[in-house]
């Protein structure tokens, strides 16, 4: 499915459309670089909205990070290796390294503030995305 407003930032605002083999290709050490991942645009309309905003973003902060569009077919795998739960999501990496994510849409205050923010965070690990072990155990007030 093509999306007009997600393909413009490939098209018009030259942002390199990347596989999850590429991001590792794509970022440059010391580096900032923000993914998008949209999601589905039918079950996430919000990314219509961020495709929207995250050239703003880039114009806003003046060159301090690169940007790129992550391919529909590799969404979930980075989904996976970057831990976040909610579409669509920006994820900021430094020389390849997770800074962090911003889900869903924000507003416009909100957003330069964690830009800033993840712009002088330290690498960490991303957060896991998981089923807790106790998932759908119930307790029977017996014990083993």
């Amino acid at each position: 499915m093509t999306v007009p407003l997600i393909e413009a930032l490939t098209e018009r605002h030259g942002l390199p459309l990347v596989s999850e083999q590429g991001v590792d290709e794509l970022v440059a050490p010391d580096r900032h670089t923000l993914l998008f991942l949209a999601g589905d645009p039918v079950k996430y309309p919000e990314a219509l909205d961020v495709a929207v905003i995250l050239p703003e973003l880039m114009k806003a902060f003046d060159g301090r990070f690169a940007a790129a569009v992550v391919e529909p077919d590799s969404e979930q795998a980075m989904r996976a290796r970057f831990g976040f739960t909610r579409w669509p999501a920006l994820v900021m990496l430094r020389g390849g390294a997770y800074i962090g994510a911003i889900t869903r849409v924000r507003f416009w205050s909100d957003y330069l503030a964690e830009i800033e923010r993840l712009l002088s965070t330290e690498p960490s690990r991303p957060p896991g995305i998981g089923v807790s072990v106790d998932a759908g155990w119930q307790s029977t007030g017996r014990t083993h």
